[in-house]
């Protein structure tokens, strides 16, 4: 796992050559290195190879969490192989949306005892659909030399600052003819030919390009086809360059030069730059309509931007809560339009209440939450009555229009936009930068677009917080809020909701005094995931804690309140384990309806699954018996019981998952029953992601 402190980003000569000797063995046209950020939510990219920075700000930051390779491969700790366009769309969809281009890529983790984050290799699809074992062999190499860079720097402290841009590594240029000799034989070809680099900038434009595409040597070499060419400024355009440089395949493609010229363009592209033949095409020659020259006319937003947005919107669909909103707007919306930083307000009671913030102090942010919702006093009221985004691009501009309005965070630019569903306001989303910023016509629409998308999220957000927030508070009031103290006996217990969805659990736990030399713990799980499955959790609770306190034998007790559930017909099942511990005579006896066994340590540390036999389920045979169990209740003997969201995971045997848990708790260290829960949590995989809810109780002899 990754320290707490800044993710160590190695020596970046050192780091640079060993990434860039990956990319070479392995074959890659790309190669991209993720490293964890400090909180473990985010890989951030570190370095590029193959490709300009520009291509790779949709995903400079992938959450953790996300349905990519990247993130996949660092969560499940393996190497992720993605043969074809087709697999990609059916197994990461969302990364298909911003790579719709035929590729293979692998992703694999970069460890060698600590995580550290992610290599991701791209190949055109003309690579074979299948990977050997001599390249696995590579890759693997790879990311262990990458992985012992980078703990090189972190010990010796050359780490790199982890908030430095991603740094671009160049390629290999092959040695090539002399220039006058290359220029030459372009001129003798037929048509016009020129050569774009990576980045899609123009090196180098023949005569014969130059009067095809209507400008001079001088003006165009450096620039970008689409923006020093006015008939080419059109997102397929730059589309079929960015499509050339990831697939590495040949690309063809027709446009109209002003008013009817047709020329017909082939990219060439390979790991050093694009070659390009331009030559008139053989199509109709159709009239172009003039083009509209009114100030209003806007350009239509560039491939990058698109897919930008497309990208963005995609992760807006997946986030649920407020706060995960407000994270991806940090992490990745910030970031691909240069803010540094981001309020998010909503509107309550005629007042905007702040939501969430990033790039502000605390102090400032106490003094402007809370603003009134008037007009002619805030940009952000204003923008949220009228539905009207507002830029302001210096802070002059600002005092001119809201001469009152409150400066007081040192921003120099503003975009407001407000966030309105069907007419009904939702809040504001203010991105601020700290040095004066011009909001191009194609900023301000793409940030318009994305304010609706961000309204939609943040409305389902509050939804889903609302609803968890009732739920956690029905699930912690079914819950015993203190375990009570026994004397011998050392106790301690967790319960983790599930992370998937927001349904309650039904998972419990309790801990019940029975005077002064005896005591009785009950662990259980019933079946389903909503309020029915809450109900009767507190149902079987409470029938077995009126059944134990008078005493009861724990067969009885679950035979007791198995009836009392058959009588309700809850058309739900539940498993339950429960013990009676009795003090005086030493001794443990424990019952079961059907629940896991629970582990038991002896004072030496072996550690196996207590062999419990179980009876059947609560709630479907009224006449059902318990099989009673008796151990030794010998000092320093510790017993975990636990719920099957500990220890069930697909493809994975139930035993093996039984025996791994005991060799967990046998090296486990009892002095803190917290730690050796935490311990016992993260072993099992189940401090992570959890698709069902878990419940431990760990119950300590003392010596």
């Amino acid at each position: 796992m990754t320290s707490a402190g800044d993710p160590a980003v190695g020596d970046s000569d050192d780091l640079d050559a060993v990434f860039a000797e990956s990319v070479r063995r392995t074959g890659a046209s790309i190669g991209a290195l993720y490293l964890i950020t400090p909180d473990e939510r985010l890989l951030r990219l570190d370095v590029l190879c193959g490709a300009p920075s520009e291509f790779a700000a949709p995903w400079a930051r992938i959450p953790m969490a996300a349905p990519a390779p990247v993130a996949v491969a660092v969560r499940e700790n393996r190497l992720v192989w993605v043969s074809s366009q087709e697999e990609m769309v059916r197994a990461y969809p969302r990364t298909a949306v911003v790579l719709p281009y035929p590729l293979a890529m692998v992703a694999a983790p970069v460890t060698d005892g600590r995580r550290w984050g992610a290599l991701l290799l791209m190949w055109p699809a003309t690579r074979p659909p299948y990977m050997t074992g001599r390249e696995r062999g590579h890759i693997a190499s790879s990311c262990r030399r990458l992985a012992q860079v980078l703990e090189e720097a972190a010990v010796s402290g050359k780490a790199r600052s982890g908030d430095a841009p991603p740094r671009v590594v160049p390629v290999e240029r092959r040695p090539g003819s002399p220039a006058m000799a290359a220029a030459d034989f372009a001129e003798r070809l037929p048509g016009g030919s020129c050569a774009l680099n990576l980045e899609g900038r123009f090196t180098y434009l023949s005569s014969g390009a130059c009067e095809l595409l209507g400008g001079d040597a001088d003006r165009l070499l450096g620039t970008l086809p689409w923006q020093s060419l006015r008939w080419l400024d059109d997102p397929t355009y730059e589309d079929r360059y960015r499509a050339a440089v990831i697939s590495r395949e040949p690309v063809s493609f027709t446009a109209c030069r002003s008013p009817d010229q047709w020329l017909d363009f082939h990219l060439f592209p390979d790991a050093s730059g694009i070659s390009v033949r331009i030559v008139p095409s053989g199509a109709p020659a159709l009239a172009s309509p003039a083009p509209d020259r009114s100030p209003r006319a806007v350009a239509p937003a560039g491939a990058g931007r698109l897919y930008q947005l497309t990208h963005l919107a995609a992760g807006l669909t997946e986030v649920v809560g407020v706060q995960d909103v407000i994270a991806l707007i940090a992490d990745q919306i910030m970031p691909a339009f240069g803010a540094q930083g981001l309020v998010v307000s909503s509107a309550e009671a005629g007042r905007l209440r702040i939501t969430g913030h990033r790039g502000y102090d605390p102090h400032t942010i106490e003094r402007l939450d809370g603003l009134p919702l008037d007009t002619d006093f805030t940009p952000a009221g204003r923008a949220l009555t009228s539905g009207i985004p507002a830029f302001f691009a210096h802070p002059d501009e600002m005092h001119r229009t809201y001469p009152e309005a409150p400066q007081v965070s040192g921003k120099q630019a503003w975009a407001f936009l407000p966030l309105i569903i069907s007419g009904r306001p939702v809040g504001c989303c203010i991105l601020s930068y700290d040095k004066p910023h011009v909001f191009r016509a194609e900023e301000r629409a793409v940030l318009t677009s994305l304010a609706g998308l961000i309204a939609q999220a943040l409305d389902r957000a509050r939804l889903y917080d609302a609803k968890h927030a009732l739920a956690h508070g029905l699930q912690q009031a079914l819950l015993p809020r203190v375990l009570p103290r026994i004397d011998g006996l050392r106790v301690a217990a967790r319960y983790l909701p599930a992370t998937q969805g927001m349904d309650i659990g039904g998972d419990f736990y309790d801990l019940i005094r029975l005077g002064d030399t005896a005591a009785a713990a009950v662990i259980g799980d019933v079946q389903g995931h909503n309020v029915a499955a809450a109900a009767l959790m507190g149902q079987v609770r409470t029938g077995v804690y009126a059944h134990a306190t008078l005493g009861t034998p724990p067969d009885q007790v679950l035979a007791r309140t198995n009836r009392l559930l058959t009588d309700l017909a809850p058309e739900l099942f539940t498993s339950c384990l429960y013990a009676h511990f009795d003090f005086t005579h030493r001794r443990v006896w424990l019952a079961s309806a059907g629940h896991p066994p629970p582990l038991l340590r002896l004072p030496d540390r072996v550690t196996r699954p207590a062999v419990v036999p179980p009876g059947p389920l609560l709630g479907i045979d009224p006449d059902a018996t318990f099989p009673l169990t008796e151990i030794p209740l010998t000092p320093g003997l510790m017993l975990v019981f636990y719920t099957d969201g500990l220890v069930e995971t697909p493809g994975v045997d139930l035993d093996d998952s039984f025996n791994r848990l005991a060799h967990h708790l046998a090296q486990a260290n009892e002095r803190d029953l917290d730690l050796l829960i935490d311990d016992l949590l993260s072993k099992a995989g189940a401090a992570g992601q959890r698709t069902d809810d878990v419940a431990v109780l760990v119950l300590h002899a003392e010596s």
